[in-house]
């Protein structure tokens, strides 16, 4: 905002006395409103400051940042910043008030003048105040028309009327999807080209939906079914490897792109998420059981509401920092909040909507129709999600949760004969819990036998909830002790019922004098008891166990008591009472309290198990902050979805959080949304064909890339969403059927071969006038060294398969085994650290993880080619690949070469290649053999 200078205020004479203000050089009187109780007139007040200082800059012809001042509509709309320049009644909340004021010290108007007089600020606010009245212009609305093409309803369009000729106007059987296509080669003077040879389309075919190439047996019988009925071959090898297992295993790693998911969190710790696998399972499932995608969303929004808690892990998928590394200054704890949710905002802009709407962090988005509300208003939808972990809400039939039943039921029958003989005391790693017999009473304390302990947390449980924490401040309870303060005042007892697990705990140290810390607990209201939990960084232990120094709770000693009825003070349990004596007294309480002990690292390992797919928490009251600053709260706004979008959920700030999510999820997942089945059906033809309708995959913005086939892509997203129904009556959102109407279609099946003609028209194949060839990603090559030694372990699912180090909590990882026979399962199995180079395929593109990888960019360096020749884990394959040849067919050496070209390309080698590979083993290294088959191109490049 720029102000010319007034000569309005060297004209102004003041009347004290009379309560007026004399404009001499417009010849009128107008009111003091600091001295007169009368309203505020806006043309003889207000106007004269508007047009003298505002409207040179902020009029009809010019209005800088985007702000324009001339018209009341505009001025409660606001500039670039997102903010009003005026909210009726509330001067407070009104941006303008605040830059004439100077109160924001990066804005402040004018800019290179001068505050306005004391009098004008005061003519303005009280006009705000009275209600920015505005004779003429009270019921004027700005009505935003959105004329992005991708916010648009999506509407089924005509399928193009050609034939295989490309002559248009023809009505025939083509394919739906090269209907669209072969129109447009027309437009182009191209032409499609020629069927791709069988071998080289099941290669494609198998490596695009599955991963991994077919195996030389797998060919063979393709090519003879071929032979016979191609459709009927090509048909059966679609549906063969839809079901395939692998294929959720290949399309679960494209989404785990998107959404950066990986196993640490990224900071200078670059802490391990304790079971953030779990999520990755889930995502492999959902696609092998073709789970319709409307579906998948509202699971990975919601889950907690539907019984698939572990579908969460989508929204704590991108970096965050730790508490342990923002420290406790309250302004950084509060910035690192907001980027957190910021982190989730990202995720779910990116993956599902295809909108940066981070660019909306700060102020309006520059591009598109996204405002700084809107963005607000989304993280409002996520205020009571952190990143964490938990334990996942499954539902009933889920076997993970069936399966921690069994092993509770045998946990319970040991407890029922423990509990006859007094109390016990558990160990579950992260925490210890003190079994009893149940007292009710008002208040009880802990007296600990040690000086000096570290505890984040004590809870106290009853018969009510497995983990009801009677002892929450938030609860009523009231707690007290020695030392109140802790050590050097920074870690006060308090902290040990906030409900906050981790590194703010209290710190008991007790260095002179014979007391020892104790902490007493006041409750709202009697209390039936049964149970202590004792902890010391609850959050360490759920979040990462990858640490030379773990998490440990020692076993700390100390006594209960309980108060009475009459107020007095009563021991009733302690741990060296349950540890050691009810032991000595009942010695067959040692084989039970073991067995638990057994059945805890079960329950852990097979059962519910916290898991890194984020906490939840109360949500706080979302402000839109002023630049993006969490210390510039200003308007309060409810949870919605973009207002361009028709995003209005109909929620209100008292709303909780699951309701939220619940409604957004409906929201996103609804039919209607115009972006939700374009972006997904423009991802699937992406992976399929290398690029996508849409380049810009996660940007259908006006930033990003206009689509090269927009009737193409609006068929496709209706048909995903109400698919046209034919023989194998395909279901609403499956990813499956487009994936099969696209695989099918003769555009995919075409030849990779160049034609100079059609490259002089469209170098880049944008038109699919062939099937542009591409480099195989990370996974693939891997993945198929080891199915070409027979090493491949096959076993969906499960923890990640380690190659780095045990770590110290600042120190970096480290990869220490990256080709042993414990790594042989499928790459998505590998741990995937944030910013670790792991020795080998990080050369391949294998993303990092940290940024949005809709699009893995494709490289090419000399590191790939000595990659692939003289690592660690290629040197090892080798020779086993060379073993599995020669052992499968002899000593001839023809033989060996064609064992190994089948092993590792599909195919027997030529006359030409013979005799180049009969002169390289002469000197008998077979495994160098397989090593130069492996860094060629056609292993390496997929036709």
């Amino acid at each position: 905002m720029h102000f010319k200078r007034s000569w309005l205020a060297t004209t102004v004479v003041l009347g004290f006395a009379m309560g007026q203000v004399v404009d001499q050089s417009l010849g009128r009187e107008t009111v003091d409103p600091k001295t007169v109780s009368a309203p505020v007139d806006f043309d003889e007040h207000v106007l004269p400051i508007l047009e003298d200082r505002c409207l040179y800059c902020h009029g009809e012809d010019e209005q800088e940042s985007g702000l324009r001042l001339d018209r009341r509509a505009f001025l409660i709309k606001g500039g670039d910043s997102g903010l009003a320049a005026v909210v009726p009644g509330k001067p407070s909340n009104s941006y303008l008030i605040d830059v004439i004021k100077h109160l924001d010290p990066d804005v402040k108007m004018p800019p290179d003048d001068d505050k306005l007089p004391a009098e004008e600020i005061e003519v303005l606010q009280r006009w705000v105040e009275q209600g920015a009245t505005w004779p003429d212009q009270m019921d004027d609305v700005i009505e935003d028309s959105v004329d992005l093409w991708s916010f648009q309803p999506v509407k089924r369009p005509t399928v193009p009327a050609v034939d295989a000729t490309n002559s248009v106007d023809v009505q025939s059987a083509v394919h739906p999807i090269d209907a669209f296509l072969r129109e447009k080669l027309f437009n182009h003077n191209l032409t499609m080209s020629d069927r791709a040879a069988p071998r080289i389309l099941l290669r494609r075919l198998s490596i695009i939906l599955t991963g991994l190439p077919p195996t030389a047996e797998e060919i063979e019988a393709y090519l003879v079914a071929e032979a016979k009925d191609p459709e009927r071959a090509y048909a059966d090898a679609v549906d063969r490897l839809l079901k395939s297992p692998h294929f959720g295993e290949r399309w679960a790693q494209h989404w785990l792109d998107v959404i950066r998911w990986a196993e640490t969190n990224g900071s200078e710790a670059n802490l391990y998420r304790k079971n953030a696998w779990v999520y990755r399972d889930y995502v492999i499932r959902s696609f092998n059981e073709d789970k319709p995608y409307d579906q998948f969303l509202r699971e990975q929004i919601a889950g907690d509401s539907v019984g698939v808690g572990e579908a969460m892990g989508f929204l704590v998928a991108g970096p965050h920092v730790p508490a342990a590394t923002v420290g406790r200054e309250p302004s950084a704890i509060r910035q690192a909040r907001a980027d957190r949710l910021d982190e989730v905002i990202q995720t779910v802009g990116a993956s599902v909507m295809g909108v940066t709407m981070g660019c909306a962090r700060c102020h309006n988005h520059k591009f598109d129709p996204i405002s700084i509300h809107d963005y607000y208003s989304m993280t409002a939808v996520f205020e009571d999600i952190e990143f964490g972990s938990r334990h996942p809400e499954y539902s009933p039939e889920h076997p993970v949760r069936q399966r921690g039943a069994e092993i509770w039921k045998s946990i319970a029958e040991r407890r029922k004969e423990l509990r006859a003989t007094g109390g016990w005391e558990e160990d579950w790693g992260v925490y210890r819990e003190l079994h009893f017999n149940p007292v009710t009473t008002t208040a009880i304390r802990l007296r600990f036998k040690m000086k000096n302990l570290f505890v984040d947390e004590i809870e106290v449980l009853g018969n009510e909830g497995l983990h009801d924490n009677l002892a929450l401040a938030s609860r009523g309870t009231k707690v007290s002790g020695f030392p109140e303060k802790g050590f050097q005042s920074r870690n006060p007892i308090n902290r040990v019922n906030d409900g906050e697990y981790g590194t703010m705990i209290w710190r008991a140290k007790v260095e002179k004098g014979d007391e020892q810390p104790w902490v007493q607990f006041d409750f709202s209201k009697p209390e039936t008891i049964n149970r202590l939990r004792l902890s010391n960084n609850r959050e360490y232990f759920y979040e990462t166990d990858y640490l030379t120094r773990k998490p440990h709770l020692p076993r700390y000693e100390y006594d209960v008591d309980i108060r009475t009825e009459d107020g007095q003070w009563q021991p009733w349990v302690g741990t060296w009472v349950v540890n050691k004596k009810l032991n000595q007294e009942h010695p067959e309480r040692r084989k039970l309290t073991k067995e638990i002990q057994g059945l805890i690292e079960q329950l852990a390992e097979e059962g519910p198990r916290p898991s890194f797919v984020g906490r939840l928490i109360e949500p706080a009251p979302t402000h839109v902050l002023l630049r993006g600053s969490p210390e510039s709260p200003r308007d309060e706004v409810a949870a919605s979805g973009p207002k361009a979008l028709a995003g209005d959920l109909q929620l209100t700030f008292d709303d909780p959080g699951p309701k939220r999510r619940r409604a957004f999820a409906d929201w996103i997942a609804s039919p209607d949304n115009p972006l939700t089945a374009r972006v997904m059906v423009n991802r699937i033809w992406h992976h399929i064909f290398g690029s996508g309708l849409v380049t810009t995959t996660s940007d259908f913005g006006n930033a990003g890339a206009r689509p090269t086939h927009p009737e193409l892509l609006d068929w496709l997203a209706a048909e995903f969403v109400a698919p046209t129904k034919s023989g194998s009556e395909p279901k609403s959102w499956s990813v499956k059927h487009v994936v099969r109407l696209l695989v099918t279609s003769d555009a995919f099946r075409q030849s990779s071969h160049p034609r100079e003609e059609a490259i002089a028209i469209d170098g880049g194949a944008q038109w699919l006038w062939r099937f542009p060839p591409k480099r195989v990603e990370a996974e693939v090559i891997r993945d198929t060294i080891l199915q070409a030694s027979g090493t491949l372990d096959r076993t969906l699912g499960g923890r990640s398969y380690r190659i780095h180090n045990e770590k110290e909590t600042y120190a970096q990882w480290e990869v220490v085994d990256n080709y042993g026979a414990e790594t042989w399962r499928r790459m998505i199995y590998q741990e995937r650290m944030r910013r670790v180079d792991d020795q080998m395929f990080t050369a391949f593109d294998f993303p990092d993880c940290g940024q949005v990888r809709a699009k893995r960019p494709v490289s090419t360096t000399p590191l790939q080619a000595l990659n692939l020749m003289n690592s660690d884990f290629v040197i090892d394959q080798s020779k086993r690949i060379a073993d599995r040849a020669t052992s499968e067919v002899g000593d001839a050496p023809a033989e060996i070469v064609n064992r190994c070209f089948q092993l590792l390309l599909g195919r027997n080698a030529s006359a030409e290649e013979q005799q180049n590979c009969k002169e390289l083993l002469k000197s008998g290294d077979v495994p160098l053999l397989c090593r130069a088959i492996i860094n060629s191109n056609e292993f390496a490049f997929l036709q």
